[in-house]
């Protein structure tokens, strides 16, 4: 009998078993879904045989190597046959028998895991694969469960993080490789940051928000209201970088004159990309966010916006950004966030549900619009104090005139309108929503950095569309880094 036919001949016999199977009283009594249970667990089986076959085909076939070196070009001269390793892949557990190339007081080597591109731990890429998948869509426990049912595998609930955190090893890496795609040189580039408080461990707070913690553990309190964790999150940041052909606006277009007519479209998002992390500072993923806007404008040529919630450390970060790289950044402050000071300023001066307060709060908004964001937050300031409204009456007034006032100098709508840019943080905000909240805040979770770290990073690439191309390019720097490394010169040793 020939090698080949003694490797497969296990999977040819199990998939003889499910023809006769299928042939048989037992199938013929089973409704389709039962058949579909039955039938999914046997395939299994014989693809995990077959897999089984072809390892042990390959290493049937493996032929010495005349030499192997290696990373210190130290020379492995002793070979012995028969050194296996267990795998498990998407099929079931397997092994994998090779040669181990040896010399005394030092690591064995095996060439022909390189070949393979075998993982350092137990499980495959693909099962490293499914874990990333699922883990980044809900929560471990469910990814756990998930893997079962795809793979008949439980893989348990420490190793399947490990797994997820090394499949987002490679994630920063994989964006510096890449070439922007070329797209309309008269679009105009939109850059956009926001936070996201996620609950950690208590050993991975950022060290002031830890002692905070601990200072505050040590004294009695009261219950804490629906969704506050007192001392216990770190603030992920989420980064933005689209593009948006201009479509000028009037403040008009915002606010139409007739109650029927619907407001005019803003600008479509297109060629969106995301990033987040927790580990990283705001300062950090602000300037990942600057690199994907060099990628796709490397010379400076286009126009750059930059849509904020007027948090004055983003603002200050992504001034310092574009000084340095000598870029022109023009910052707009989200428009949503001026009505929302606006309505809260209303609430000083109208009593709840009085029609008079949407008038009133439409033409403050247009005035905004208008260029006249001073002149509005002195006209709140002064009824405040001309209608003798306390200091608790009058405290949303104060804000939204002091938020006016002090971001008056990013509320140049009438030039963001008129040059058809966006004037609201939707784009970021959604990435929030999506990215972290969605999956951050599954009820008692509690992260630590790294496993955080990898989760946002592997839901930015999902949402961005590219897992992927990110996953062939994560196998490549796999070898790289598992193998490759391992050898002379980095060269893995050619099968013979």
């Amino acid at each position: 009998m020939s090698a080949e036919a003694v490797c497969f001949a296990s999977a040819e016999e199990c998939f003889s078993e499910v023809v006769s199977f299928l042939q048989g009283d037992e199938a013929a009594a089973l409704d389709h879904g039962e058949l579909e249970e039955r039938l999914e667990a046997r395939s299994r089986e014989v693809f995990r045989r077959l897999y089984q076959g072809h390892l042990d085909l390959r290493a049937a076939r493996e032929e010495r190597l005349e030499e192997v070196k290696d990373q210190e070009g130290v020379a492995r001269p002793y070979v012995e046959e028969g050194h296996a390793r267990s795998l498990a892949v998407v099929f079931g557990g397997v092994k994998a028998s090779r040669f181990a190339y040896r010399a005394k007081g030092k690591p064995n080597l095996h060439p022909a895991d390189a070949w393979l591109n075998l993982p350092e731990e137990r499980y495959s890429h693909g099962l490293g694969r499914l874990a990333a998948i699922e883990a980044a869509r809900g929560s471990y426990d469910s990814a756990t469960e998930a893997l079962e049912r795809a793979t008949g595998q439980r893989v348990p609930k420490r190793q399947l993080e490990q797994l997820v955190r090394r499949a987002a090893k490679d994630v920063e890496e994989f964006y510096a490789s890449q070439e922007a795609e070329p797209t309309g040189p008269g679009d105009v580039v939109v850059l956009s940051c926001d936070g996201k408080g996620i609950v950690m461990r208590p050993d991975s707070l950022r060290e002031p928000t830890r002692r905070a913690a601990e200072a505050s553990s040590a004294k009695p309190r009261a219950r804490l209201s629906k969704g506050q964790k007192s001392g216990r999150k770190r603030m992920a940041t989420i980064g933005a970088v689209y593009e948006v052909e201009p479509r000028p606006r009037s403040a008009d277009d915002i606010f139409p004159t007739e109650p029927s007519e619907e407001p005019a479209p803003a600008p479509d998002a297109k060629n969106k990309w995301l990033t987040a992390s927790v580990a990283g500072t705001a300062a950090q993923v602000v300037s990942d966010v600057f690199d994907e806007a060099e990628r796709r404008d490397p010379a400076h040529e286009r126009t750059w916006v930059a849509l904020v919630d007027g948090n004055n450390h983003q603002i200050e970060r992504i001034g310092a950004e574009a000084g340095e790289r000598g870029v022109e950044v023009t910052v707009v402050v989200d428009f949503v966030h001026v009505m929302e000071y606006l309505w809260g300023s209303a609430r000083s001066f109208f009593a709840e549900g009085d029609p008079a307060a949407e008038t009133w709060v439409r033409d403050r908004a247009m005035a905004v619009l208008e260029g006249k964001a001073r002149d509005v937050a002195a006209g709140i300031r002064r009824r405040a104090s001309t209608e003798g409204l306390r200091a608790s009456a009058r405290q949303g007034a104060d804000e939204c005139a002091t938020y006016l006032s002090n971001k008056a100098g990013y509320l140049d709508y009438p030039k963001a309108l008129s040059s058809g840019w966006p004037i609201a943080t939707g784009v970021i905000e959604g990435a929030v929503r999506h990215v972290c909240k969605d999956r951050m805040d599954v009820t008692g979770a509690r992260w630590s950095v790294d496993g955080a770290e990898a989760v946002l990073k592997l839901r930015a690439l999902r949402s961005n569309g590219e897992f992927d191309a990110y996953w062939r390019w994560h196998r490549s720097r796999e070898r790289q880094r598992v193998h490759g490394a391992r050898y002379h010169e980095n060269v893995i040793p050619a099968a013979a």
